[in-house]
């Protein structure tokens, strides 16, 4: 029914439009009839609820996020309208407090638990605010949640070595390097495509959050183990990498996680994660010198502040540093 009346409008506009015209006109019109769907529906109001929720998970999908952690964010989200049980417009900075306290003292929850759903609560509703469903989003007021700040591990040397040396696969071989070298997202590794891929200039233009480019680089390592990997296929697909057996589908953020967790485990190494990488880079580069604003480029971070989180300074090079510049 909504094509229809889409084809109906379209048609009525083609001889005034390019083709490039035309499907904004068509994204516009779908756009507006799925908010027309949720906000205007006969449905239930538990029909209008998961609506909300999974048009923001669609949004989220394509800024890259896992299959896990939209799980997450359904349960999440889904949690608190059930118990908050008002419509969304109605909902206010008072209720979502109310909630988070109630949550944390029904559930003795961490205080990174509590951050995590006011995060995530946080996301939902600046996403409906900025697709103009409700005017304000009630959780703006509620900051971060302090937390005990702790030192997040990266992979030593040796152990990136180690990794290196027991992939049995050329394909795992050159994503670990490509993950390592250029500290890029999950997220943005799996959207890559071969063509673009600079090997000349040993770098690629990824898409970031909020569908920002930004250029990486790779260091000489990874461009030959990618290159070798890239001969060795067979298929036709445009993707960068894919998976293992046919159809050679583009691989998944969840296969890269499995991939690496199974490595992991046959290692005995606990924690191996493809996060973990871009934290490694990020110390590294802070270790030898790197100026923050350069890392916070290279990282793609809008805020300074986030990159300094990723970026643990060793004691060894403060104490160093302490002795050059003090005494």
């Amino acid at each position: 029914m909504k094509q229809k009346i889409i084809n109906e409008i379209v048609g009525e506009m083609l001889p005034f439009l390019n083709n490039a015209q035309i499907e904004k006109l068509q994204e516009i019109l779908l756009h507006t009839l799925w908010k027309y769907d949720v906000t205007c529906s006969n449905g239930s109001d538990e029909e209008k609820k998961q609506n909300f929720i999974d048009l923001f998970l669609a949004a989220k999908r394509i800024e890259g996020c896992s299959e896990k952690s939209l799980k997450y964010y359904n349960s999440t989200i889904h949690a608190m309208l059930e118990r908050l049980n008002k419509n969304v417009k109605e909902i206010t900075t008072d209720d979502i407090r109310s909630y988070l306290t109630e949550y944390q003292s029904n559930k003795n929850s961490s205080r990174v638990t509590i951050d995590n759903i006011r995060r995530i609560l946080s996301s939902f509703f600046s996403w409906l605010e900025d697709e103009d469903y409700i005017l304000k989003s009630p959780v703006r007021r509620i900051h971060k949640v302090k937390t005990v700040s702790n030192i997040k591990e990266t992979y030593s040397d040796e152990t990136l070595e180690l990794i290196r040396d027991n992939c049995n696969e050329i394909r795992d071989l050159a994503l670990i390097d490509l993950l390592a070298s250029t500290g890029m997202r999950i997220g943005e590794l799996v959207l890559l495509n071969r063509n673009d891929i600079n090997f000349y200039e040993r770098e690629c233009v990824v898409f970031g959050k909020g569908d920002k480019e930004r250029v990486v680089y790779f260091d000489a390592r990874a461009k030959i183990h990618l290159k070798n990997y890239l001969d060795s296929r067979t298929d036709d697909n445009n993707a960068l990498f894919v998976t293992l057996k046919a159809p050679f589908n583009r691989i998944t953020i969840g296969g890269i996680e499995t991939r690496l967790r199974t490595l992991g485990k046959q290692l005995g190494l606990s924690k191996v994660h493809p996060h973990k990488f871009r934290r490694t880079l990020a110390t590294m580069a802070i270790d030898k010198g790197m100026p923050i604003e350069q890392l916070q480029q290279l990282l793609g971070h809008r805020r300074i502040d986030t990159t300094l989180q990723y970026a643990m300074v060793k004691q060894s090079n403060v104490k160093i540093a302490h002795r050059k510049y003090i005494g």
